[in-house]
């Protein structure tokens, strides 16, 4: 761990400010070499305050520090300072030979890809990351992780908030009925032996975003739009100990519980035909079932919906 991530973490920790030789002492370093730590942090857009003969005081923003984050899962954790996407890192780590999993992380990415190849708006303030599995599962067997990765990220803010966020399925999260996480979910199988080899889940959490493009003003929102109450490591390390730690079962319980669909009236477009009707059931493997104005059912594996309520308004 880096000497100003260090710093970083007993500046987070503490109440009070923390004097430049407290710090040095604690770290068995020289105060010059505090002072630097401390000049690196502001450069990457941390706000301290610094008082003669008191110390520093963290005022505003966080770091996200790798190490920390791999000590509490137990697992690799690689940083990326400039990203294309994690998505696109963890690929290149499976063809460098990187064991797994292991979670990939970026404070932005510069060509993010949500679903269907869309670009995905993602400036610095929010959490981006790629967990990288490999299940060597059967295509007839593998499990839903968009599922329980939705499931994870959403007890993991309630745990650590208080806050209630939904899930529009199949991989959005919902707050004050903005989205504000998307997840992408990409695998990779092989033919000869009908096995999904690696999975890469993409995760994308608007934390603590300074503003929106316009077209995505009244669409997205913060898990944090006031000064966030806990840093982007605390709940990164909590979304993975939820879906490392928390059965399959009970995560899938979770996602229902937390549907914003189940009940809802929805549309969806299948084969260029806007169908309308009411969603009635999510299965254990992620299907959701939805009820057509005309009695029949239609049972949908992937795709997107929308809610007709709030289109109506």
């Amino acid at each position: 761990m880096k000497t100003y991530e260090k710093i970083y973490l007993l500046l987070a920790q503490a109440e009070d400010s923390i004097s430049g030789e407290e710090l040095a002492k604690k770290l068995g370093i020289s105060r010059t070499a505090v002072w630097k730590a401390i000049q690196q942090l502001e450069k990457q857009g941390l706000v301290i305050e610094a008082v003669q003969n008191v110390g520093y005081k963290l005022i505003k923003g966080d770091l996200l520090v790798a190490d920390w984050i791999s000590q509490g899962l137990a697992i690799p954790v690689h940083y990326q300072a400039h990203s294309r996407s994690t998505q696109l890192d963890a690929k290149i780590g499976l063809e460098s030979g990187n064991v797994a999993p292991a979670l990939y992380l970026a404070p932005s990415q510069e060509g993010a890809r949500g679903r269907f190849g869309r670009a995905f708006f993602a400036p610095t303030g929010g959490i981006y990351m790629t967990l990288h599995l490999t299940p060597n599962a059967s295509f007839s067997t593998i499990k839903p992780y968009t599922i329980l990765v939705a499931a994870a990220i959403v007890k993991a803010i309630e745990n650590l908030t208080g806050l209630e966020p939904q899930v529009k399925w199949v991989n959005d999260i919902y707050l004050k009925r903005k989205k504000i996480a998307g997840i992408l979910t990409e695998a990779i199988s092989s033919i000869e032996t009908q096995t999904v080899t690696d999975m890469m889940i993409g995760v994308g959490l608007n934390f603590h975003l300074e503003h929106f493009p316009q077209e995505l003003e009244n669409k997205a929102g913060n898990l944090f739009e006031q000064a966030p109450t806990l840093s982007r490591n605390e709940l990164i390390a909590e979304i993975w100990r939820v879906f490392f730690t928390t059965s399959d079962d009970q995560l899938i319980k979770i996602y229902k519980e937390k549907s914003l669909v189940l009940g809802k009236q929805v549309s969806f477009v299948e084969n260029q035909i806007t169908f309308h009707g009411q969603a009635r059931v999510i299965t254990d493997t992620g299907e959701l079932i939805v009820q057509l104005e005309n009695g029949q059912e239609k049972i949908l594996s992937s795709g997107e919906i929308s809610l007709s309520s709030w289109n109506a308004e």
